[in-house]
């Protein structure tokens, strides 16, 4: 019966390896995130990692065995930080990122430092190993996430698949050598890892070119609905989020306040000092618009020098408050930017029954919005 061999599956492992390692750079192309860029950087260290394995075989019992062997761990673990961190990136904090760094550090020492004793060092570089594996798969779907979950689940499957392997070989090398003499041993687990490792490299690469495509296309949606200059809502992310917090305090009963504001003599600022002065006095009340807002509330540049900021939960007296908050940082920060001058007139609306859309409401706190300017501009008017 013909037996697999394991070192040919090792080589095409490293081959498949730096295949995908030059190729997915040109597939994503310049200029993309950093988490894409570990998921590229994991991919390179673990070509590193088989590459130097499959190289110290050949110079087994030599010093350049044991150089190579540990050169061959420390690029594996450092690929289970890149690929770690490019999760990071991509779902926001994770757990056992510490433990996972300790892990790196401890396994090319204790690799090293147990060289000579086979049963030992390669049953502590496995079990290490499969620690860190199981973190990465364990960070992939926990905790939850908005990101797509097949991709995330897809990784978790990968890496605990592998880490079952290592287990495996961890147990052969650590109280069965006779069974698992060198990396290349025919055991039906060694030849199974070697699969996994193909395998679960391909499904890796799929899940990474997934992931990077959900982010691309989350830009996407932020550029369309975000105001570059300012970097708010803008008329088109107002009116796909909007209507939902509206409608919440609608059906819920919950207070709802809108404050419509517009920067006064903006077109005097631009015909004087010139548009890029407007810009800066743009980003500048844009910036003490969203430093001062609470987490709740929606901020929008809806349209020229007029925004919207839409206030859940919070009655007149709650709402008055934040007005005077804004407007009292907006006159620290002209304070320190003289040339920035600027001030705004308001309108305040807070939500009743006959409010029945979005848009009359809106058209309440509009009309608050040009008595204020009309009486002298610089002022909050509420509506009614």
């Amino acid at each position: 019966m013909y037996q697999l061999d394991v070192l040919t599956i090792l080589v095409l492992t490293a081959a498949n390896l730096a295949t995908v390692s030059v190729a997915l750079p040109l597939i994503m192309g310049k200029g993309i995130s950093r988490a894409a860029r570990l998921g590229q950087v994991s991919l390179l260290l673990q070509t590193l990692g088989w590459v130097a394995i499959i190289a110290s075989e050949a110079v087994s019992g030599t010093w350049m065995d044991r150089v190579l062997s540990v050169l061959s761990i420390s690029a594996a673990a450092a690929a289970n930080v890149a690929i770690y961190w490019a999760l990071r990136e991509w779902l926001g904090k994770r757990p056992g990122e510490r433990l996972l760094l300790a892990l790196a550090v401890l396994l090319p020492v204790g690799y090293a430092i147990t060289f000579s004793t086979y049963s030992v060092r390669v049953a502590f570089a496995n079990f290490v190993l499969a620690a860190q594996f199981l973190i990465v798969g364990r960070a992939a779907l926990w905790p939850q996430t908005k990101a797509s979950l097949p991709w995330r689940a897809l990784v978790a499957m990968c890496y605990t698949c592998v880490a079952g392997f290592t287990i495996g070989r961890g147990v052969l090398g650590g109280f069965f050598p006779e069974l698992y003499p060198n990396f290349a041993a025919p055991h039906i687990v060694n030849v199974g890892a070697q699969m996994a490792a193909n395998i679960t490299l391909v499904l890796t690469t799929v899940a990474v070119l997934v992931a990077w495509r959900d982010e691309a296309e989350a830009k996407l949606h932020e550029q369309a609905f975000s105001d570059g200059l300012t970097g708010l809502l803008n008329r088109h992310g107002w009116d796909e989020r909007a209507p939902a917090l509206f409608d919440q305090s609608r059906r819920h009963a919950t207070p709802l306040a809108l404050i419509m504001l517009d920067l006064d003599h903006f077109k005097r600022v631009n015909d004087s000092l010139g548009h890029e002065v407007g810009d800066q006095v743009l980003r500048l009340f844009s910036g003490v618009l969203k430093e001062h807002r609470r987490s709740s509330d929606l901020a929008a540049r809806i349209g020229g020098e007029e925004f919207a900021l839409l206030l859940p939960h919070t009655d007149l007296e709650a709402a008055t408050l934040i007005e005077r908050r804004v407007r009292n940082a907006l006159k620290a920060a002209c304070a320190l930017e003289p040339r920035l001058t600027v001030d705004y007139s308001a309108g305040l609306a807070i939500l009743e029954a006959a409010d029945t859309t979005l848009t009359a409401f809106m058209v309440r706190a509009d009309k608050a919005l040009y008595g204020a300017k009309g009486s002298g501009r610089g002022r909050l008017q509420c509506a009614d």
